[in-house]
């Protein structure tokens, strides 16, 4: 198992935020990954602000939301006329954002600073179940259009600062993204490949035995890994993980949730 959490540091969460707004409209697909979310904050001590990751939002550099109050960014369709009025009313930081662009340009990371983008379903979505009330203040990170594994753990290295000034960091993703198989009937050899890859995954987030630059070599060259195409034919839902692991400074995770979301595995790791 791994150790136990850094009581002096804030936590770090990568978790599957669903499919769109399912997960705010009771679907029965979503029930494991809603109780989840709805019981996993206490595990996250009180932080005063949070800084998440979206698996939908890339942009050619570093970009960071830093307006007052971000509107809410529906970027789903097809849905009842309620996932359109869902509220999130969570301020921004622009103190926050001026941190973090101070801590990626010392790292050398390009960065700019958006202050009219909105927060996405990436955040919305899944921080109106683990923090109802919206009191944090957010800022959203953008990933980077390269999709490179290595910058985004690099990315990560640079917010590690972060977790010694009480800032949550949340990579919202998915561990399984594959959207075409999700609407496909399930059989065995798919089951096989969904499964291969998590337990990859499992390990090389939490197995102690591992170094932390055996950690950070796999998840750079995670398209090695069993099935990795397959489970992710676009790499965007799973670097999020990638920029946690990097603020990590290469420590083993704890798995926090291990179940199905939309019929296929996938898990959620804590630092």
């Amino acid at each position: 198992m791994p150790s136990e959490l850094n009581p002096h540091l804030s936590r770090m969460l990568f978790i599957p935020h669903g499919g769109g707004p399912l997960p705010l409209l009771g679907d029965e697909g979503h029930s494991n990954l809603i109780a989840f979310l709805k019981t996993v904050a206490p595990s996250l001590g009180k932080p005063s602000a949070l800084c998440l990751i979206s698996a939908h939002w890339e942009e050619a550099v570093a970009t960071l939301t830093s307006g007052e109050s971000p509107a809410l960014i529906y970027d789903y369709y097809g849905f009842p006329d309620e996932a359109y009025r869902i509220h999130y009313p969570a301020k921004g930081s622009p103190k926050l954002a001026a941190r973090i662009e101070e801590l990626l340009k010392r790292s050398g990371i390009e960065v700019h600073q958006d202050a009219q983008r909105g927060f996405d379903h990436g955040l919305f979505v899944p921080l109106k179940i683990l923090y109802p009330d919206a009191h944090l203040p957010c800022v959203q990170l953008s990933l980077l259009h390269s999709l490179d594994a290595g910058r985004h753990i690099q990315l990560g290295k640079a917010l590690a600062a972060l977790r010694q000034e009480n800032v949550l960091i949340i990579g919202s993703g998915f561990s399984f993204h594959n959207l075409s198989a999700f609407f496909t009937a399930d059989d065995n050899q798919s089951d096989a490949k969904n499964q291969a890859f998590q337990d990859w995954l499992i390990d090389t987030c939490t197995n102690e035995h591992l170094s932390a630059n055996e950690r950070e070599t796999r998840l750079t060259h995670w398209k090695e890994a069993p099935y990795a195409l397959y489970c992710h034919p676009r790499a965007e839902h799973l670097l999020p993980l990638q920029v946690c692991f990097g603020a990590s400074n290469g420590a083993a995770a704890r798995l926090v949730f291990a179940g199905e979301v939309l019929g296929k595995k996938t898990c959620a790791f804590l630092w």
